[in-house]
């Protein structure tokens, strides 16, 4: 038997319940294990997997919806050109949120302008040097076929800068993911615990020396009888002149109110969104006090001129880059007025 093995003697024999260890949907070790952007011979790779980035996103709710929010919001806004499209604009916007670096390739008409710009998935997409950048396909990881190298000058790159080194750009929320497996980490045990079934038992400890064997066939029968349908009813034992400890319920899951589940969830939830910069009541956080979050148009305004419109001023750097607006957005009305805020401009 294992040390997080707990074999527990029944009537039927001996009965095990496993506690094993959770699996992340990220490691911690895996996350950080880079310092340096490595070169490879044609690109360099990022100091952060971006595979790894991309698997995080589902870490915990609070993060990936914060991302999503904002993904949410650009979109919105955003006014389709002839050179972007709002889906390909979707993905490019997502691409910078989680990744930190967001590609777009500028496809060339027959006079060798530009016709569009088309969305270079970032989790395969690699910076080289002298301007070169390559797409790694599915089975180039495997060491099979060719990456595709883009034409000199055709990729737009573009990176939340990092202090570290300059070829790609790293996602601001780093800071946070350790909280966020924390967060994960405490979900999985619970999970795992009531899996286990040990929090569904108890202890129905009988001494009571006035009680005979009918009735403790009786109540047997009656704790039989309260599965299923008619769980949660109650069981009235009269027993006169009885001992005060002569029945006993001992649960069995007392010691899940002890491991502070609800401590770690609601504090490194706070951790994830500071980190995001995103109010509470827009993700749909539930408030615990009677006073609430306050007014959500009023966090919807602030956030989105704090916190929105500073990204939209770096997808715009894209038009530098084709000599047109390629990007451009509606201008956001705020939720105070009478209009609503979805409707068009």
């Amino acid at each position: 038997m294992s040390g997080t093995d707990i074999d527990v003697e029944t009537s039927t024999g001996v009965r095990m319940f496993s506690f094993g260890d959770a699996e992340s949907v990220l490691n911690r070790r895996d996350l950080l294990n880079n310092v340096e952007c490595r070169f490879e011979g044609r690109w360099f790779e990022p100091p952060v997997p971006f595979k790894l980035l991309g698997r995080a996103l589902h870490v915990q709710p609070h993060h990936e919806s914060a991302i999503r929010v904002k993904r949410n919001l650009l979109v919105k806004h955003f006014k389709p050109s002839r050179l972007l499209s709002r889906t390909a604009f979707g993905k490019f916007a997502l691409d910078y949120l989680v990744m930190g670096n967001a590609f777009l390739e500028e496809v060339p008409n027959i006079a060798g302008r530009t016709m569009r710009l088309d969305h270079s998935l970032a989790v395969r997409t690699r910076v080289g040097k002298a301007g070169r950048a390559f797409f790694l396909p599915d089975h180039a990881w495997g060491g099979f076929g060719q990456p595709h190298e883009y034409e000199a000058g055709r990729l737009i790159h573009l990176a939340e800068p990092d202090v570290a080194q300059e070829v790609y750009g790293l996602p601001e929320y780093l800071s946070a993911m350790q909280s966020a497996f924390l967060n994960e980490a405490a979900t999985l045990f619970r999970r795992r615990y009531y899996i286990n079934g040990a929090h569904a038992g108890f202890v129905f400890y009988l001494s009571e020396a006035s009680m005979d064997q009918k009735d403790v066939d009786m109540v047997r029968e009656a704790l039989r009888e309260a599965k299923g349908v008619g769980n949660f009813k109650n069981l009235f034992i009269n027993a006169p002149g009885g001992k005060k400890d002569g029945v006993q319920i001992i649960p069995i899951s007392e010691v899940a109110a002890k491991d502070e589940f609800l401590g770690i969830k609601g504090t490194t939830r706070d951790d994830i969104l500071a980190a995001h910069r995103v109010p509470p009541q827009i993700l749909g956080v539930v408030p615990q006090n009677n006073g609430g979050f306050g007014d959500v148009g009023k966090a919807n305004d602030i956030f989105f001129a704090n916190e929105i419109e500073p990204l939209q001023m770096r997808f715009l750097e894209v038009n530098d880059r084709v000599g047109e607006e390629a990007i451009t957005f509606e201008p956001y009305r705020p939720m105070g007025n009478a209009v609503p805020a979805s409707s068009p401009a």
